[in-house]
C-alpha cells in the first residue's frame, strides 16, 4: 500500500499531466463525448487515437478531455476542438482514422476538416 505522501505525489503528477479544467489561450483542447451513447458508438478508440497522435507529434500545447453527452446521439462519436483564436469546431461520426486526420490538418496545420463537421452531417 502506498503512503499518503506517495498518493499525493501521484495525484499531483496526474492532475498536472491531464490538465483538466485548464484554460489557456495558447492551448488546443479536444473534448470527446464519452456518455453511454458515445461509448457505444466508439468514443473510446477515438479518444485513444487523439491521445496517441498528440503524443506522437509532441504537441505539448494540446490536450484531450472527456465530457458527457453532447446532445446529438445519432452523430456519435462527437468531438469538439477548441483552438486558439478560432470558434469551437464540432466533428461527428468520428473514427480513429478521422481523429488522426483532424490532428494533422486542424490542430497542426490550422485547416478545419470540413467534411467531418456537424455542418456537413446535417
Amino acid at each position: 500500500m502506498k503512503s499518503l505522501a506517495d498518493l499525493e505525489a501521484i495525484r499531483n503528477k496526474t492532475v498536472n499531466k491531464v490538465g483538466l479544467r485548464k484554460e489557456n489561450a495558447e492551448e488546443t483542447r479536444i473534448v470527446v463525448g464519452t456518455a453511454t451513447c458515445g461509448i457505444a458508438a466508439g468514443a473510446r478508440p477515438v479518444m485513444q487515437a487523439f491521445v496517441e497522435e498528440i503524443q506522437k507529434r509532441n504537441l505539448s500545447n494540446t490536450f484531450v478531455t472527456q465530457t458527457g453527452c453532447i446532445g446529438v446521439c445519432r452523430l456519435e462519436p462527437i468531438v469538439e476542438v477548441y483552438a486558439p483564436g478560432q470558434e469551437k469546431v464540432t466533428y461527428v461520426k468520428m473514427t480513429p482514422e478521422k481523429a488522426q486526420k483532424v490532428v494533422l490538418d486542424h490542430v497542426v496545420n490550422g485547416k478545419i476538416v470540413e467534411e467531418y463537421t456537424i455542418g456537413k452531417a446535417e
